[in-house]
């Protein structure tokens, strides 16, 4: 079974600082048919504008991840955790029982493209942590977050790992979705299953399936979240 999430049906919400499209319900945008897939509750695609950000907020039992498109995030949290994200790196932010942050482009003339992501968590009530590596794109998929971490990977409280997906023109890439689900998340370039043809923020979830195949027909950067199953 599979699950088509296309960028121009995303929620969307511009203020004067910041252009946002929602995957998935978010805030003031609901919409009953995109509240998640699988433990996969948020994806933001953010352009926040020179100087501004992300005042001091608060989150609970939730993973954060922050994977820059462009620009460069600043960080700080209520454990003492400073740091700026540029483009390469990937960020987690573990909320666990409770944690306050900030979230600020630092530069005075370039905007800050990201996308941050939600998952939920296995275990609730943790110590709240932070973790941030330069990723190392190996291959046509690269690990970058792991349930229990590596050396290029950021480690997650849940059952989730998380691939930077990189194909060159006609490049194409089977993955085993065999007793888990699987969602795709399209940043730049456009690629294609038999069925279905994928661009910038479109988004396809699959499960009660054995593979899926993507060939690209042109460059491609991506995200694919291996998830729990769904409806099984």
């Amino acid at each position: 079974m599979e699950y088509i999430r296309r960028a121009e049906s995303r929620g969307n919400v511009e203020i004067d600082w910041l252009k946002s499209r929602h995957s998935f319900s978010f805030g003031h945008y609901y919409d009953p048919a995109h509240t998640g897939f699988s433990v996969l509750r948020v994806i933001n695609d953010d352009v926040v504008k020179p100087g501004y950000g992300f005042d001091t907020h608060g989150h609970r039992d939730m993973e954060i991840i922050t994977y820059i498109i462009d620009g460069e995030l600043e960080h700080k949290d209520s454990q003492g955790n400073q740091a700026i994200i540029p483009v390469g790196d990937i960020q987690r932010m573990s909320a666990g029982k409770g944690i306050l942050h900030s979230e600020f482009n630092p530069s005075d003339t370039v905007p800050t493209h990201l996308l941050q992501i939600w998952i939920m968590p296995q275990h609730h009530g943790i110590r709240p942590s932070y973790a941030q590596k330069t990723i190392t794109q190996e291959g046509k998929l690269s690990p970058i977050v792991t349930p229990e971490g590596s050396d290029t990977a950021i480690s997650i409280n849940q059952d989730v790992t998380l691939y930077k997906m990189v194909l060159d023109d006609k490049e194409d890439v089977t993955i085993s979705t065999k007793g888990r689900s699987g969602y795709l998340h399209v940043i730049k370039g456009q690629l294609a299953t038999a069925e279905h043809t994928f661009s910038d923020g479109d988004g396809y979830g699959v499960y009660q399936v054995d593979d899926v195949t993507f060939t690209a027909s042109e460059r491609v950067e991506a995200l694919w979240f291996d998830l729990p199953p769904i409806g099984q």
